[in-house]
């Protein structure tokens, strides 16, 4: 009897060292892993600027300085202009408001246009005293990670755009579904403090040779394009930026001069400014700030735009 308890004793002992042997290796595991995992990111700091870039998980970078042109040296593109000012002024203002697709040629101020009219209604708001008109940037690549920042977002009392600069998918691309759930398809929608603008050269965001493909793979092939023609759909508002003429290139080319204090005679500057977009091969508000840019070194004339 006295063996059998003894036995019975050992193996309780036993026992509870495997399972305090186990416990502080279950223990070791946990801080290992908890090493390992990236510290929790901290509350971002909305009142910190009026422009951020989104950087997932979770962290709002913000932009002490915005690279911007003044909204008045913007030519070529006044009912573009006015209709986004408009459309921004109105969310700015608590109204409803349209997503933004500005989509057409390259160089033509479509970027450009959207911190301009930012910063003239943050502008018109302040003397107001009001709330400001918070811009958050978010890179093409982390499309996926927009219902965080969204979540993020929805909860703060100030008015958002999200802005995505030169938005495109490429045929093997599925995160537009992202986006189209993010903007008017998913069960919570876009925040109503929440607006976005993108910009791209395409008018539909997707290639042709994606929705080509589509159609002919597809059982259904009209269902398919409609899957692909819809992500622009979501967009409310579509601004389109053609090809600018020589008078409005040069118009561009005058204002900057002017803006910029550049002491040249009108014949020679117009023909200086020709000769540089021919060779280009463009002319566009691009191409008028790079020469510009050109002939204010030369004039050794600092600018800041």
């Amino acid at each position: 009897m006295t063996d059998e308890r003894s036995g019975g004793d050992a193996g309780a002992a036993a026992a509870m060292q495997l399972g305090e042997a186990l416990f502080r290796e279950i223990r070791r595991l946990a801080e290992a892993v908890e090493r390992l995992a990236p510290p929790a990111s901290p509350a971002p700091d909305i009142a910190a600027a009026d422009a951020f870039v989104w950087q997932p998980p979770g962290t709002l970078a913000p932009v002490p300085r915005v690279n911007r042109v003044e909204i008045g040296l913007l030519r070529g593109i006044d009912r573009l202009r006015d209709t986004l000012a408009e459309n921004t002024e109105r969310f700015a203002g608590g109204l409803p408001a349209n997503n933004a697709l500005l989509w057409g040629a390259r160089g033509m101020g479509k970027s450009s246009l959207v911190k301009a009219v930012h910063a003239q209604i943050n502008a018109a708001r302040a003397s107001a005293g009001a709330l400001p008109l918070k811009l958050v940037e978010i890179h093409r690549e982390d499309i996926e990670s927009l219902p965080g920042l969204m979540a993020i977002l929805r909860a703060d009392a100030h008015r958002f755009i999200v802005f995505c600069d030169d938005l495109s998918f490429d045929a093997d691309d599925t995160s537009y579904k992202s986006l189209k759930a993010v903007l008017e398809g998913g069960i919570e929608g876009r925040p109503t403090n929440v607006v976005f603008y993108a910009t791209s050269n395409r008018r539909h965001l997707l290639p042709r040779d994606m929705m080509d493909n589509e159609r002919a793979t597809a059982i259904n092939p009209g269902e398919a394009i409609e899957e692909k023609v819809s992500l622009s759909d979501r967009f409310g508002l579509w601004l389109g930026f053609h090809k600018c003429s020589q008078d409005e290139y040069l118009d561009m080319v005058y204002g900057y001069a002017e803006r910029f204090g550049l002491d040249l005679l009108r014949e020679k500057l117009r023909a200086d400014a020709l000769e540089w977009s021919t060779t280009r091969g463009a002319r566009s508000g691009r191409t008028a700030w790079q020469y510009v840019t050109d002939l204010a070194g030369r004039l050794g004339v600092p600018i800041d735009a």
